[in-house]
């Protein structure tokens, strides 16, 4: 398929509200392209070259695209900035100049388009830069005006057509089958190997449908983590899952390992590959962990050198860093307790019961038992039949300064990806009557008042997953409790998240809206005193005094809270 058909499909997307359209569009499209063409189309949908958990940047910031745009059209810069300051927007500013100044065009297909990017992407070191802006001039060149609009938006991260990698696997089932009843398997693929491009290439071959229910766990492509349901008594676990396995609940990091060898790589919760930040846990894994081909998750916890005591997750998460990993690593050495094994060998774990998965990590990890030398650790964990036993735990943990505990099912298994009753935790707050803190989504942003007009934001939209819906609804507009750092911290992190449109993902009621939207990428803990009815907020329920916790820089949208969670605390506050 050539990049101008391409284009026009994303102009009718850009230009659609309806998720059910956008859809049927991706869907068209998908049946139009070949295994190589669709793979590489999903990732340039994406913004990218390769999956998320891949490192493929661009090394592209906007001032660079301008270069490049005054190259292709060799006029003057400052009247292409002039320009673009009026338009707003950077691929239609390039657009309006393709249309005004005769180029010579060729029809490149999308697999011309996206070798050139990545060249574009694999320039590094001395003269780099110039090479990325002569192979983007060079495709400006040559792509029709419509075409650059999108092309330019790409290496900057700015496609931001507003749906998610749902949507795309719902495109996929109606390529197939005129319908959404792919969807599970699909998704469950997904979760087991997070990679649209080579699910989209398989779905493509002969049998591609029973190949994707056999998919396994690979090392070195991260499984999307499982999640934890939430219940706020030892009585209320022991009804739900029965004899269970309790574990702390520690307040640091998730990491999935991977270990092939000795190379070893770590993954966080929305697929980062953070292996650099933490050379002290990889050096414990090599050292303690003889096995040579294995995929374990655990939490990883500052603590004190000269105190032995675990950190604050405000202090541990000083660790996640670019620079000064090695300052760091002195001053906030890490601990990492192992909790799960999902491939050992050759073999998958993750249907098998937690039991047996527990034991098998058991014999995997050598421990000397001085702490002093041991970085990784397995996590404590008791077997509780009884409401009061898991709640003496649940005491015993929080006098620790933990978090809580973790209650397993003995017999379940793991399941990539979903949030279910496998694993509850167990946690609680002593001065509000809301049970845990909620992870939000933050939505968008108002500008600033007042004092706040130099920040250029004033209170800020969040809201939760709407799990039956696939969509984010509203719980709360915060626009107090937070310190000018925070506020200035908010505003940077927003800055390069912006979106030109509300994304379709995003279910809001008429008397709620945004100066600024935010395309689903920033996740935040919010603790409230309660939560209230709301015919404002498109969840029906609102966060009363809502105020901003932390960030959770760990956590993808995936992982925000649920409606059906939020609903569940609601409900449960009513009969205390």
């Amino acid at each position: 398929m050539k990049f101008k058909e391409l284009a026009k499909y994303i102009e009718e997307i850009e230009k659609t509200s309806s998720r059910n359209t956008i859809t049927e569009l991706l869907s068209s499209l998908f049946k139009k392209l070949s295994e190589n063409e669709i793979r590489e189309t999903i990732f340039l949908l994406q913004g990218r070259l390769v999956p998320l958990y891949e490192s493929k940047e661009f090394g592209m910031a906007e001032k660079l695209i301008v270069n490049s745009a005054v190259t292709a059209f060799d006029i003057e810069k400052n009247k292409f900035i002039l320009e673009l300051k009026k338009i707003g927007d950077i691929g239609t500013a390039v657009e309006y100049f393709k249309n005004k100044i005769v180029l010579r065009e060729q029809d490149l297909s999308i697999s011309e388009v996206f070798e050139k990017l990545t060249i574009l992407a694999d320039a590094e070191g001395k003269g780099s830069q110039e090479i990325k802006i002569n192979v983007l001039a060079d495709l400006i060149s040559k792509l029709d005006p419509l075409s650059t609009r999108y092309l330019v938006r790409i290496p900057i991260g700015t496609m931001r057509l507003g749906f998610s990698d749902m949507t795309i696997l719902d495109a996929l089932s109606w390529m197939m089958r005129g319908d959404k009843s792919l969807r599970p398997i699909l998704q469950h693929s997904y979760h087991v190997k997070p990679n649209l491009g080579l699910i989209a290439t398989i779905l493509k071959r002969k049998n591609g449908i029973d190949k994707l229910k056999e998919i396994e766990p690979e090392v070195f492509t991260p499984i999307i983590m499982m999640r934890a349901e939430r219940m706020s008594s030892g009585d209320e676990i022991i009804k739900k899952i029965g004899v269970c396995a309790v574990e702390p609940k520690y307040d640091g990091f998730r990491l999935q390992i991977h270990k092939k060898g000795n190379e070893v790589k770590m993954y966080s919760r929305n697929l980062d590959d953070v292996s650099h930040m933490y050379p002290d846990i990889i050096e414990g894994i090599i050292k303690q962990i003889k096995e040579t081909s294995i995929i374990i998750e655990g939490e990883a916890i500052g603590y004190s050198p000269k105190t032995g005591e675990y950190l604050s997750f405000q202090d541990t998460v000083q660790r996640k860093r670019k620079y000064d990993i090695e300052t760091m690593k002195m001053a906030v050495p890490l601990r990492l307790f192992l909790f799960d094994l999902l491939y050992l060998g050759r073999k998958s774990y993750i249907n098998q019961e937690f039991k047996k998965r527990r034991d098998q990590l058991e014999k995997l990890v050598k421990i000397s038992g001085n702490q002093k030398i041991d970085t990784i650790l397995l996590a404590p964990q008791t077997i509780e039949n009884s409401g009061s036993s898991i709640e003496k735990r649940f005491d015993e943990a929080v006098s620790k300064n933990l978090e809580g505990i973790i209650a397993k099912k003995i017999d379940g298994i793991y399941k990539p990806g979903a949030r279910e009753w496998n694993w509850i935790k167990f946690k609680k707050s002593y001065s509000s009557k809301i049970i845990d803190t909620i992870d939000c989504l933050i939505m968008g942003y108002d500008f600033g008042k007042g004092k706040r007009t130099g920040f250029g934001i004033g209170a800020f939209l969040v809201g939760v997953y709407d799990k039956k819906n696939d969509s984010y609804v509203t719980v709360a507009k915060i626009g107090t409790g937070l310190t000018d750092e925070e506020w200035k911290e908010l505003k940077k992190r927003s800055e390069n998240k912006k979106t030109l449109k509300k994304p379709i993902i995003y279910k809001t009621n008429d008397q709620i809206d945004s100066d600024i939207w935010i395309k689903p990428s920033i996740v935040v803990e919010i603790k409230s005193d309660e939560i209230t009815n709301s015919p404002l907020h498109s969840a029906g329920l609102a966060l009363r005094f809502p105020r901003l916790e932390r960030f959770r820089d760990d956590k993808s949208p995936d992982d925000v809270t649920s409606f059906e969670e939020v609903k569940k605390l609601y409900l449960s506050q009513l009969i205390k």
